[in-house]
């Protein structure tokens, strides 16, 4: 492989450090350029009056980032609108808050477009394209259009929602179809790949064979493909200074109590309402543990242009404001709800002094902050993590206490248990569940999915349906 082309709606600039407030998937990616003489392409954050193509092309750090700006119609339709106000709530199964709008389809392809134009002079020959995400879907078939015949592959990093789920939204058959111009489509779990293969195969009447589906005469893989973290390095990184400071500061805050820690993007799909009312319940259950524990909850809001997100934020604020006035002492808080993102590494050491890690999301492709909370764990003394059944990462992580987020009872049941977990269940559990996180990596992630694409023979013609092997 020449080089390793990574297109994603955003860019996220090496800082060279561990430092830096970036999700997951920006970690996961620069952590797999890293690996090659590769190419990060996306949009830059910012606007433009009118879109001209320019490339900003930057190097550090043994990555080529290229942004582009876009206009403020494109953010407005293809953004804000098709990607944040259809796209997402659907693949979260929340059909109720889906907005199905032309002008939002209009602006998501007219930037997927203007992706390819730009794109397209940057990729050589023997390169492999891998695009990422619920964003770019159609980017494939764009760039098959312009004359792209690399080998070129797909990630999707949010669920596949069921047949009738999708259904619903007016162009998911074109939309589908444009996924078969790639030779490799990715999804986190056997699941979210099995709802793919139902959309095609009864909507579609395209055909499945082991992991070929196939559809009007052209083939292509489809595999489930984990995501994960670079679990050695999260290790280490919670064992830094700032993270040893961190960890200190969370120990020294709680006065003896112990500490239950989310954190979550500001997003209706992550639970955060249903998390503090089963935290609630949990208080009113447990009265004599009330005083003996408190609830950490880190949500940086997003996505803050969007009318949905604002509520979100004034029902939490409300929400925490209504729990703690009702069981809050002089000395004692039940919910610190914090709405500000911190580094890596500070995460990494409140990890470390949280006794119980909450990652309750009712939707969830994969969430990497479950691993990230195993990782960051003292091997003598582990944390337990809290896990929703409906997160990617329950599939994969089966010795955490495993809940139905929708249940207030079964979060009360699932807190107390892990409050009285004997240190030595809370090792054994911990340890199998770093074994996977350690066996079943970024660099495995990687690897999987790139070691399939690259075994699908290049196409000699960029209009020919690519030989499946």
């Amino acid at each position: 492989m020449s080089r390793l082309i990574v297109i994603s709606n955003r860019v996220s600039a090496p800082t060279g450090s561990h430092s830096g407030a970036q999700g997951g998937l920006a970690v996961a990616l620069s952590a797999a350029l890293r690996e090659y003489r590769g190419i990060w392409f996306g949009w830059s954050g910012e606007t433009t009056e009118q879109f001209t193509g320019h490339i900003n092309l930057q190097r550090a750090h043994d990555i080529t980032t290229a942004t582009v700006d876009l206009e403020a119609q494109d953010v407005e339709e293809y953004y804000d609108g098709y990607a944040n106000r259809t796209l997402w709530p659907l693949f979260h199964y929340r059909i109720d808050l889906a907005e199905y709008e032309r002008g939002f389809a209009g602006g998501y392809q007219r930037v997927n477009q203007r992706f390819a134009d730009t794109v397209r002079p940057l990729i050589e020959p023997d390169d492999v394209v891998w695009v990422q995400d619920y964003h770019l879907l159609p980017l494939g078939d764009e760039l098959r259009k312009r004359g792209c015949a690399n080998r070129i592959g797909f990630f999707l990093h949010i669920p596949w929602p069921p047949l009738r789920l999708l259904s619903t939204l007016p162009e998911a058959a074109q939309l589908v179809r444009t996924l078969f111009a790639y030779d490799v489509v990715g999804l986190h779990t056997e699941e979210w790949l099995e709802s793919f293969r139902d959309f095609v195969v009864t909507e579609l009447g395209g055909t499945v064979d082991g992991d070929v589906v196939s559809l009007d005469g052209r083939s292509i893989r489809a595999i489930a493909c984990p995501i994960g973290i670079d679990a050695k390095e999260f290790a280490a990184l919670s064992r830094s200074t700032r993270a040893r400071l961190a960890f200190r500061q969370m120990r020294d805050s709680a006065v003896g109590r112990d500490m239950i820690v989310g954190v979550d993007r500001l997003d209706y799909s992550k639970g955060l309402e249903e998390r503090f009312l089963g935290y609630e319940r949990f208080l009113k259950e447990h009265p004599g543990e009330r005083k003996e524990v408190f609830l950490l909850q880190i949500a940086p809001p997003s996505r803050g242009s969007v009318e949905t997100y604002q509520k979100i934020r004034t029902g939490l604020e409300g929400l925490s404001g209504r729990i703690n006035g009702a069981f809050a002492d002089l000395d004692w808080v039940p919910i610190r709800y914090v709405n500000q993102g911190y580094p890596r590494d500070v995460l990494a050491g409140v990890y470390r002094a949280a006794k119980i890690g909450l990652v309750t999301p009712l939707r969830d492709g994969m969430n990497l902050v479950a691993k990230e909370y195993v990782a960051a764990q003292d091997p003598e003394d582990p944390g337990v993590l809290i896990l929703s059944k409906f997160a990617g990462a329950a599939i994969q992580l089966k010795q955490a206490v495993i809940v139905n987020p929708y249940s207030a009872e079964e979060m009360s049941d699932a807190i107390i248990t892990a409050l009285k977990m004997p240190r030595e269940e809370r090792i054994e559990r911990w340890r199998a569940l770093m074994d996977n996180v350690e066996r079943e990596d970024v660099i495995w992630w990687r690897q999987r999915f790139t070691d399939v694409l690259l075994n699908v023979p290049q196409a000699a013609d960029a209009a020919a349906p690519a030989p499946v092997g």
